[in-house]
């Protein structure tokens, strides 16, 4: 991200940035070994994840080469294998970006952005604070349902136009709209590659998304532009005073013309429907989870190279940005190798030493976390990095509110510094292009900084208001990793939890309150592990006396507790046969 994308940097400052990147990537590795953190698969995992990062901060052009690279040196190091490799490189959000940029082109082609633009500059009774507000939250949707780098170029070019017009500083409004289009980028998960990934990840649908991330967006949104308006009041009274010195000359802000938005507004509607119903089609049709969801951009951008096959093999080649594509899928297969390596286990225990086992902490941590690693590095490869993380904190942890927490603080970080979003990237890029105008780290930094902790006062502070309406659900575990949690001292807080094994009641089991005290065994008959339980009496005959519980394989589903003396507890929900043949 530091040099120009033709730009070569000078010998000796590669020289120094190499040495930087070995010394990080190495020094991690080793520090792990040493401290006895990290066993030497997992050293090497963790100096190469680290040699990505510091490469793609030092050598942008080459961050593709670099994944390369990297991944080689898991392979050669048995750190990854190839099964591993496929099996963590996201080829369905891979397949979901390549639909989503087939469209996004379709669109650009049929003249849906020109469409948009040409409303915001129609709007009757115009004024600065309406430019603003509208442009800005114009962009915060838009990215909500194409992608935020897509919609800042569009809104960009309409900013650009209008400053033109009233001889205008356009730094204000360009900063501004990328502020509110990487806020509005979380609305859903279309509007950035990390809203897709976390809800691949993390099981969430569109309409999960739209019931828990879009109105906490909105909020965010919302008190963004207000203090937007409020720290460039005065361009804002500047903005009114050219408009009406230009409107009394009988001069136009800027022409309009006719656009013949139909088709494109048809396609995105299309398109967006198709997304956002998938869980309802997927079981109507009895398809896997998300099945719907990764194909039904596919299946829009088949549609529209069949109608317009001479633009088709643009639309794949061209508007299709394979080069980013394939360093994703390096980065998630990279990513994947600290799940593979159990990195994921070792930090999320740091996780839970730092900040304990309950959402009240764990939220704030995690937004604080992601918001501050992705103002610096790609919010794409700190997300891919920290999903392994949540899905080990989610073991004993309600997972809903800790996704939410991943998405805002990647987002919203990204307003933190100029180079913490591609959205922010591009946009001053075409301001320096357009107006010759540079922007200083420090102030971005000072306004973007105050919107990011504002902003993320606002999601943290809903995401734990809403917490208790959200759903826990059943994540299966094993006796063993009962047992491995118990031991890295992360308690269970009323888990939803799913374990197989036998029942074992000793007598006639007491009840109390409807339930009976019985205990759970796990299946490993040479080591077995017993969890004390209370089942409902529902299960057990008239008189107390078992069914077949003592002889059948069960799978049990329950909330499981950490007691004050450290023991756990589960409060069975409901049981049903494991489709497996019974213990002799």
């Amino acid at each position: 991200m530091t040099e120009d994308a033709g730009g070569a940097l000078p010998l000796k400052t590669t020289i120094i940035r190499f040495i930087i990147l070995l010394a990080a990537s190495c020094g991690v590795g080793v520090a792990g070994l040493v401290t006895k953190v990290l066993d030497t698969n997992q050293a090497v995992t963790c100096g190469v994840f680290i040699g990505i990062i510091f490469g793609t901060l030092f050598f942008w052009n080459f961050r593709l080469a670099v994944a390369f690279l990297g991944l080689a040196v898991l392979m050669f190091s048995r750190s990854l294998d190839v099964p591993h490799f496929v099996k963590y490189s996201e080829l369905n959000v891979i397949l979901f970006l390549v639909g989503m940029m087939v469209v996004v082109g379709a669109l650009r082609d049929l003249g849906f952005f020109t469409w948009i633009v040409q409303l915001i500059v129609s709007m009757p009774n115009l004024s600065g604070w309406k430019f603003v507000s509208v442009t800005a939250v114009a962009s915060a949707l838009l990215a909500c349902a194409v992608d935020e780098v897509t919609s800042i170029i569009f809104i960009a070019t309409l900013i650009f136009q209008v400053c033109d017009r009233l001889k205008l500083d356009p730094t204000p409004y360009i900063l501004i709209a990328v502020l509110c289009t990487n806020v509005g980028s979380a609305g859903t998960m279309m509007g950035n590659p990390v809203g897709i990934l976390i809800g691949s990840k993390g099981g969430l649908t569109f309409g999960d998304f739209m019931i828990w991330s879009f109105p906490l967006m909105l909020a965010s949104l919302l008190a963004t532009l207000a203090l937007m308006l409020f720290l460039y009041r005065k361009s804002l009274r500047e903005f009114d005073r050219k408009l009406k010195a230009r409107l009394d000359q009988g001069l136009t802000l800027v022409p309009v013309i006719r656009i013949p938005y139909r088709a494109g507004l048809t396609l995105i509607v299309l398109t967006t429907l198709a997304i956002a119903s998938h869980h309802q089609l997927e079981n109507l049709f009895h398809l896997q989870p998300n099945t719907v969801l990764y194909i039904a951009p596919l299946i829009c951008a088949g549609i529209v190279m069949i109608l317009k096959p001479n633009r088709a093999r643009h639309y794949i080649e061209t508007e299709v940005d394979w080069w980013t594509l394939l360093f994703f899928m390096m980065l998630f297969a990279v990513a994947g190798t600290l799940k593979y390596t159990h990195v994921d286990q070792v930090i999320a225990t740091k996780f839970s030493g730092c900040a304990g086992s309950g959402t009240l902490t764990l939220v704030p941590f995690i937004f604080t976390t992601s918001a501050i690693g992705s103002a610096f590095v790609d919010n794409v490869i700190f997300v891919a990095s920290f999903c392994p993380v949540i899905e080990q904190l989610s073991l004993n942890v309600k997972d809903f509110p800790l996704w939410w927490a991943l998405l805002f603080g990647a987002c919203f970080g990204g307003n933190i510094t100029m180079i913490g979003s591609t959205a922010n990237i591009v946009a001053l890029g075409m301001l320096e292009k357009h107006s010759g105008r540079h922007m200083t780290f420090f102030r971005w930094l000072k306004v973007g900084l105050i919107s990011t902790v504002l902003s993320g006062l606002i999601a943290v502070g809903g995401v734990l208001l809403l917490e208790p309406l959200m759903e826990d659900r059943y994540v299966p575990l094993s006796f063993e990793q009962i047992e491995q949690l118990t031991a890295q001292k992360r308690t269970f807080e009323g888990k939803n939890v799913e374990v197989t094994g036998y029942f074992h009641i000793s007598g006639k089991p007491r009840l109390s309150g409807g339930m009976a005290e019985v205990e759970v065994v796990s299946p490993e008959v040479d080591r077995p592990v017993v969890l004390s339980a209370l089942l409902p009496a529902k299960y057990l005959a008239v008189g107390g006396r078992p069914l077949d519980l003592l002889t059948g394989r069960y799978v049990i589903r329950g909330k499981l507790t950490t007691r004050a003396d450290h023991s756990l507890r589960m409060i069975i929900d409901e049981v049903e046969p494991a489709a497996v043949k019974s213990r002799k």
